[in-house]
């Protein structure tokens, strides 16, 4: 195995790729040449000949965990790749090239020029072994919207260094994070394995071990593809509405090992907020920020030393004032938990108190970070914040608490129940008072992107049928005037055997600062199991019934996902530089 330097911007990772062979393309001539060239490709051929064998033995003895140690067991669903990957979860084969589409219902709002791309696993390679929704490789779903033009579909993998180089090799050798630990023995075997392959040279853990398969975030004029486990990898859209990853991307060098897939915009003032955390060695959680505009650069981190072990903090919000973290009961396990604990790097802690954290929003230190205990508070996904208006510091935070957190790294289960909560944290009284929003199992939540750090109304949410397949959207009034329950003011059901994701609101005019905070659009993928048809669907968010304004057929189907977002047009041409 060769590496093959791949350098984008500021940003530089390597991808394991073939040696090519060795050619007497030597400038002497006679038989000194010919015998050099000769011995040249006897070595290269005896190199090549030692490293099928190298990966021949490693392969086998990956077979051999995955058959005796830790095979796939339908005891455990959530990594047994025979449910996992079953019907639409299943990955798609083949990429798609930009694919002209077909409006079958209305038409599509003007507002709605640009690109609605979202992200989700497509494993690559068939799983040798246990396999979580969360460990495949990330794949972009991108309908570029024109009037112009009819819509396109582009399906595209973000090509990170670990999809390379497993493309390269033909098979999977960098163990999943979510399903590869599985008790002591399958830790240790797993972790064995790759340390001799990174002997080996079959793959550099320092080039990044991530997916990129969770998310989508524009900020700093670039698209970025996002997975909590790397760098950020920055992608673009072509004219022609084709996806092209650009490259693992470090911001000068600023940023170092991994960043959420959930950084936070505020749009009035063009700042991003983003934190990463860390099982292995404190801080365990370190907060940061990004100034407005092109090449904003990276402020420095602000290490949360409070934070006493690692958990992991999948989300968080900003307000005007403040940065909130929730400590969920969900922990990552540290190196000697797994070893002689359970073995698996995340896992379930029943005695642990939840808590919820604010930090000043431009914190040079975490001196002034407090935590307040909530019991039985365990969101995944945070909504939004904001600091409440008429005096005192009192902070509003929206989210989905998942009320059976021993089940909530499950995929398609039953005992999820997602319960969007507003809590209210007042800093001077030192209190903290929850209310549910809905009783509805609801997650994938979010608002109206002009409204993320202030006081908003309406929040959308997809409506589990499990979770995360989504049945249906609703929309919520969380509104000053809101009862104790259910505060669900608009709806709309899917159908039978229906299901989509995350449902991403659109503003009709987003620079109209008096205009009505739900004047726009919902959209979402939404894929039909009795057909097998996948559509793309545009919602009146002002409607009582989410009306379908627009429908458009894909030319195949969109396996679920996860999150995803929508770039006007003039942001897909400021992204799209290479």
């Amino acid at each position: 195995m060769n590496a093959a330097l791949y350098t984008t911007g500021t940003s530089s990772f390597t991808a394991s790729a073939t040696i090519p062979p060795i050619t007497a393309s030597i400038k002497s001539s006679g038989k000194s040449s010919r015998v050099h060239a000769a011995a040249a490709n006897h070595h290269h051929q005896q190199e090549c000949n030692y490293n099928s064998l190298r990966s021949l033995i490693l392969n086998v003895a990956d077979d051999f965990i995955n058959t005796f140690i830790d095979p796939p067991s339908s005891h455990r669903p959530s990594t047994d790749p025979r449910f996992v990957l079953s019907g639409n979860f299943s990955p798609v084969v083949d990429e798609l090239p930009p694919t002209e589409c077909h409006v079958i219902h209305g038409s599509l709002p003007p507002c709605l020029d640009g690109a609605y791309i979202r992200n989700g696993p497509n494993p690559q390679h068939h799983p040798r072994g246990p396999y979580h929704f969360f460990d495949g490789d990330g794949m972009l779903h991108a309908l570029t919207i024109s009037r112009a033009h009819p819509p396109t579909l582009c399906s595209r993998y973000v090509k990170t260094y670990k999809y390379l180089t497993e493309r390269a090799a033909g098979a999977t050798l960098i163990p999943n994070i979510f399903s590869g630990f599985n008790g002591f023995p399958a830790a240790a075997a797993r972790s064995i394995l790759a340390a001799a392959r990174i002997l080996a040279g079959q793959f550099d853990p320092g080039n990044g071990i991530g997916v990129a398969n969770t998310s989508l975030a524009f900020f700093d004029d670039r698209l970025f593809a996002l997975g909590e486990s790397d760098l950020p990898y920055a992608v673009r859209l072509t004219e022609d509405g084709d996806i092209e990853t650009l490259g693992r991307h470090d911001f000068d060098g600023g940023l170092a090992l991994t960043m959420t897939a959930h950084p936070k915009t505020d749009l009035q003032t063009g700042e991003t907020f983003a934190f990463r955390y860390c099982h292995a060695w404190r801080p365990y959680l370190t907060y940061f920020r990004f100034d407005a505009g092109v090449g904003g650069r990276k402020q420095p981190d602000v290490p949360i030393f409070s934070l006493s072990r690692p958990s992991l903090i999948h989300d968080f919000v900003i307000t005007k004032k403040y940065a909130v973290f929730v400590d969920i009961q969900i922990a990552m396990q540290g190196p000697m938990e797994m070893v002689f604990g359970s073995g698996s790097p995340v896992g379930v802690d029943p005695k642990k108190t939840p808590r919820v954290g604010l930090i000043p929003r431009y914190a040079a230190d975490d001196s002034e970070m407090r935590w307040f205990d909530v019991i039985g508070f365990n969101p995944f996904h945070s909504i939004n914040a904001w600091d409440e208006e008429g005096g005192g510091d009192v902070v509003v935070l929206l989210a989905t608490n998942i009320m059976s957190v021993e089940h909530a790294l499950e995929t398609s289960s039953e005992h999820i129940h997602g319960l969007v909560e507003k809590v209210r944290i007042d800093l001077n009284a030192g209190t903290v008072s929850r209310v549910p929003v809905s009783t509805r199992n609801l997650d994938f939540g979010v608002v109206n992107p002009g409204y993320v750090g202030r006081k908003n109304r309406f929040v959308y949410a997809g409506v589990g049928d499990p979770l995360p397949k989504i049945s249906g959207v609703v929309k919520l009034d969380v509104g000053d005037e809101m009862g104790r329950g259910e505060n669900t003011v608009a709806c709309r059901m899917f159908g039978s055997g229906c299901f989509g994701g995350e449902p991403f609101f659109v503003a009709k005019n987003p620079k109209d600062t008096n205009g009505e905070e739900d004047d726009g659009y919902v959209v979402t993928y939404v894929h039909d199991e009795k057909n097998g048809a996948s559509r793309f669907l545009v919602m009146d968010a002002q409607s009582p019934e989410l009306e379908i304004v627009a429908a458009v057929k894909l030319p195949r189907r969109i396996p679920y996902g996860l999150h995803g977002l929508f770039l006007r047009e003039s942001d897909v041409r400021r992204a799209g530089r290479p």
